[in-house]
């Protein structure tokens, strides 16, 4: 549901709106592009590469939110310690899925008896009390703690405590957990996750620092660390986590080394989720700001573990299967290319990589991620890797339908039935009336050329995100991608790049489809030139809001999180007609105003004040960016923020925010100016007007000697709203000369030879009402 226009070489492309990070089928490409996709590149930013089109982010789909933004490969959830934890589990199959304090409380009280002795204790009575627990896992409920519980458990001179007893542990470490080891372990991990989302437990400082590098310094040095067996990996896979945990993946870059250039397939469960849990190490080393966990040092003081790690695929590729330890470890490797002084090292060992396996299969997580760094870091060298043509290689492969549904529309799939393929033909094609009745048709742009539309249709997201960014050199950290290209060359192929919302099987939907087909139709109705052009000035609140308004109004869908927001009264419209991508640096915050109040405010502005829309539109057909804004800015400034606010606390709140209005009954007289509200000039309107149920909107007019008709019309907004006319007197419903009382607001009295002088009128709320408008003609 949400996207636009993005230049690609002065051609518009955006991505859409949902991207979900699926974590079933692991296809997906790098974590890292999270970052660099151009989430938060300000509208009119330019890109990296003067020929590198730029994305513009949207939000994420259902199940993107809930998982959050990471794109993975296996199954393994992924988490530090500054993110919501994953629980220490004891079998590869429980880590995907558990996260910390998930566990029952009451099944682990029945079961490791009551955790207030750990809570309560301080110096070796903690040590002694985190031993007798039974088990590793008895200390899951400390995942949970909060408030005073957390401070007294978990502040820094506890800690401290169990690090040293950890440190002093390990130089009898016998490769279990026999001397409860784990249980100290546990302890550290949960005490760094709720000190990092629970401010009651303070700040850490030097003197943990200290103790946690001696406590894991002497377990690395512990012959039995390296025992591989389950009953070691119990413990490893935990202190592996912890190294993340501390942010010390340069200081112990020598165990990574060692568990890539070690591990095979014949590892057992617990060595194997060891392995995993690397993974954290790897990808948060690399991510740290200004090398602040030194893993890029790491790696510059000793290049060698890059060939470890390129080895470690090669020695293990028998195991790549899509959701698999090595592909999901293997393909940080081409972070390095992130790193100039690497570059030349890691440059051949990814050429080999990227060629040696096929890149659809099992072997295409490993083969097209490693390929999408090489795009994201050593950009325009495609030639170095002999992948310059790896988009023509897999097209066939991965979008083998093409289907037409009309000589200006097409479709190419990875995987449709006739039946879908018919059914998506017939939606587009409807909703282009349904766009136009809304809008209006003043035809399409003069010079505008974009006639064909192409949607691309992968089978999920997952298949997107691998192998779009190679095919049609986009960035994939998004739900699709609407490219419009430059309008004004003929021949020019708009394309909407998307794929099927997976998630919501057996019903077939196109994530994003009517959202990004609504941008096709407003790039060539009511936007002139290409993307670039148009965002000059924040056009965004009307590019996304109409998108978002058309797509749930035509699939006659409520859209349940804008009319939440509505309730929150966070925005004045005024503030809206700035927004742009990127404004806040929270992707989630942003998102929200973008989309969910991008939708609120086209939506006031159509029902409330369509004519003003019209102007705003036909200053955009003519490309006057800087006339639109100065009519939204200076024209209409803050005169509506009052009456949006009401409209989002009435209107929304009771009616879904109302219908959309048909653009056929947008008035066309111009505003009234005079400063009292209920008055009008000769032959004006009022927008916006409202009234609780059983009370009324009073106005009047002045009217000269010798006219012949008087025609009150009202239109638009929610409610119910009647209109009265009372002459020489004030109109209400039982003192009146005429009235027009239909359903809704659709109202008009004509008023043959009326009185000179002062006239009265009013609308009376059947229902409270909203957003509507009343004008006046007289002739």
């Amino acid at each position: 549901m949400h996207p636009f226009r993005i230049s690609k070489a002065n051609a518009r492309r955006l991505p859409a709106l949902g991207a979900a990070v699926f974590i079933a089928l692991g296809l997906l490409t790098p974590q890292s592009q999270a970052a660099s996709v151009g989430a938060t590149t300000p509208a009119g930013a330019k890109g990296t590469a003067a020929s590198a089109p730029r994305s513009i982010p949207v939000p994420k789909s259902p199940d993107a939110m809930s998982n959050g933004s990471r794109f993975r490969i296996s199954s393994q959830d992924s988490a530090e310690e500054t993110t919501p934890a994953p629980a220490p589990a004891l079998a590869p199959a429980s880590a995907a899925d558990v996260k910390a304090g998930k566990q029952s409380s009451a099944a682990a009280a029945d079961e490791c008896g009551d955790l207030s002795g750990v809570i309560n204790a301080t110096g070796s009575a903690l040590v002694q009390q985190l031993k007798a627990l039974p088990r590793i896992t008895c200390t899951y409920p400390l995942f949970n703690l909060t408030g005073e519980n957390a401070q007294k458990a978990f502040r820094e001179p506890q800690m401290v405590t169990v690090a040293n007893a950890l440190r002093d542990a390990s130089a009898t470490y016998t490769g279990s957990n026999s001397a409860a080891v784990g249980q100290l372990v546990l302890f550290l991990r949960a005490g760094y996750y709720v000190q990092e989302n629970q401010a009651s437990v303070g700040d850490y400082g030097t003197a943990l620092d200290t103790a946690a590098r001696g406590a894991l310094d002497a377990f690395f040095a512990s012959p039995r660390s390296k025992d591989v067996t389950d009953a070691n990996g119990e413990i490893l896979n935990e202190v592996v986590t912890l190294i993340d945990s501390t942010h010390e993946a340069g200081r112990y870059a020598g165990v990574v080394k060692w568990m890539l250039g070690s591990y095979d397939g014949t590892w057992p469960g617990q060595m194997n989720l060891a392995m995993q849990h690397v993974e954290w190490v790897v990808e948060n080393g690399f991510k740290a700001k200004n090398d602040a966990r030194g893993w890029r040092a790491a790696l510059k003081a000793d290049p060698a573990i890059l060939t470890t790690w390129a080895g470690f695929i090669t020695r293990n590729g028998a195991q790549l299967n899509r959701l698999d330890v090595v592909s999901n470890v293997g393909r940080f490797l081409g972070y390095a290319l992130d790193v100039p002084e690497l570059k030349d090292r890691v440059r051949p060992l990814l050429k080999d990589l990227i060629n040696r396996y096929p890149n659809v299969g099992p072997t295409a997580p490993i083969t097209m991620n490693l390929g999408w760094y090489t795009r994201q870091y050593d950009k325009g060298n495609c030639a170095a890797y002999a992948i310059c043509d790896l988009g023509e290689r897999v097209l066939p492969a991965i979008l083998p339908i093409q289907h037409t549904c009309t000589p200006g529309l097409k479709i190419r799939a990875q995987d449709m039935s006739p039946g879908q393929l018919e059914n998506t033909c017939t939606s587009l094609v409807n909703q282009d009336a349904y766009f136009h009745r809304i809008i209006g048709d003043k035809g399409a742009i003069p010079g505008d050329l974009n006639t064909n539309l192409e949607v691309v249709v992968f089978d999920d997201y997952t298949n997107y995100s691998l192998y779009a960014w190679a095919i049609y050199n986009i960035d994939v950290d998004n739900g699709g991608m609407y490219e419009e290209g430059n309008p004004a060359v003929a021949g020019n192929q708009a394309r909407f790049i998307a794929h099927e919302a997976h998630w919501l099987r057996p019903d077939f939907q196109i994530w994003n489809l009517n959202h990004e087909y609504t941008h096709y139709l407003d790039g060539r109705y009511n936007m002139a030139g290409d993307f670039e052009a148009g965002i000059v000035t924040p056009t965004i609140w009307w590019v996304e809001g109409i998108a978002e308004n058309i797509s749930f109004g035509y699939r006659n869908e409520r859209n349940a999180d804008a009319i939440a927001e509505a309730g929150k009264n966070t925005y004045k419209l005024s503030d809206l007609f700035d927004t742009v991508y990127g404004q806040d640096e929270d992707p989630d915050v942003n998102s929200n105003r973008v989309y969910r109040w991008g939708f609120l405010a086209v939506r006031y502005m159509l029902q409330a004040h369509p004519a003003d829309i019209q102007t705003v539109l036909g200053k955009y057909r003519a490309g006057d960016w800087n006339g639109a804004r100065t009519f939204l800015k200076q024209n209409i400034g803050t005169s509506y923020d009052a009456g949006f606010a009401t409209w989002l606390t009435t209107t929304c709140a009771t009616s879904d925010c109302g219908p959309l209005p048909d653009a056929a009954t947008a008035p066309s007289t111009p505003l009234c100016t005079l400063s009292d509200p209920r008055q009008f000039d000769k032959n004006c309107r009022r927008d916006g007007l409202t009234a609780a149920t059983g009370n009324y909107s009073y106005h009047f007019v002045y009217l000269p000697a010798g006219l012949k008709q008087l025609t009150i019309t009202s239109s638009g907004g929610t409610g119910n709203a009647d209109l009265y006319y009372g002459g020489g007197t004030w109109a209400t419903t039982s003192s009146y000369v005429a009235k027009s009382t239909n359903a809704g607001n659709g109202e008009t009295l004509t008023i043959d030879n009326p009185p000179s002088g002062w006239v009265y009128f009013s609308l009376a709320a059947t229902q409270g009402f909203g957003g509507v408008s009343l004008s006046t003609q007289s002739k």
